[in-house]
């Protein structure tokens, strides 16, 4: 993706058309766009300068959108904004995390990157609290991929993928915080960059934590004869116990 902009011109074309060559041209037309560093690291970068020297103004927003745009996540900001905080200054981060919390408070209500889709009414029976769907893929052409995300304290049904070959499901951790546990395992935490291979035969569930919408890409792993056990919900005493 080429960055093209214009704000340089907008704001100062005017005033100092040399400046708004400058910003427009060569700072997002050339720099920004060299493939040397992606723009997810290039935004990261710039958040972590303009926390250090406290610039926290309105090119601060701009650069917060820039950065969600460019795949950083909630998660990864605030991390980032925690890190920073030890070498920048307290102060600083406090004043970066209530633009960053502006900018991302609708990011895992939204369903992440992906978008939220549509409310999960098919397999509804199978999930405790609301959950939502948006296909990824046609599984008649390809392997069949979804985006799906719980609401804080979503959770589907313990369960099992059968297959006589082949089967099994992969997930990928887009947004928010969930759960993945295995039957007679401890329960484990779940962050954006997180994947989990499901095998055959393997009785699991997964959902959102108790306070944090939860999105992950379900991948259907191809087989055959395959096929979803539905068992028992996960109770109320073991959810609230994690």
């Amino acid at each position: 993706m080429k960055i093209k902009q214009t704000a340089g011109r907008t704001d100062l074309g005017e005033f100092a058309p040399e400046f708004a060559k400058f910003n427009d041209d060569i700072l997002f037309g050339e720099v920004w766009n060299k493939d040397t560093l992606s723009l997810k690291m290039r935004s990261m970068l710039t958040i972590t300068v303009l926390v250090s020297k406290g610039l926290i103004d309105r090119s601060f927003e701009h650069h917060l959108e820039f950065a969600k745009n460019n795949g950083v996540t909630k998660s990864e900001m605030a991390e980032l904004i925690t890190h920073v905080a030890f070498y920048a200054g307290w102060p600083n981060a406090w004043a970066a995390f209530r633009m960053a919390k502006e900018v991302y408070k609708d990011d895992a209500k939204s369903g992440g990157m992906f978008g939220l889709g549509e409310p999960n009414i098919s397999f509804a029976k199978y999930f405790v609290g609301n959950s939502y769907l948006k296909p990824l893929t046609n599984p008649e052409e390809t392997v069949f991929m979804a985006n799906v995300t719980f609401e804080p304290g979503c959770r589907n049904n313990w369960h099992i993928h059968h297959a006589t070959k082949g089967g099994g499901q992969i997930l990928l951790c887009t947004d928010g915080i969930g759960w993945y546990q295995e039957w007679g395992k401890t329960a484990q935490k779940l962050l954006p960059g997180d994947v989990i291979t499901i095998p055959v035969g393997v009785k699991h569930w997964h959902g959102a934590t108790k306070d944090s919408w939860f999105s992950h890409i379900a991948v259907e792993v191809p087989g055959e004869n395959t096929s979803n056990e539905w068992l028992e919900v996960v109770s109320e005493r073991e959810y609230q116990s994690l």
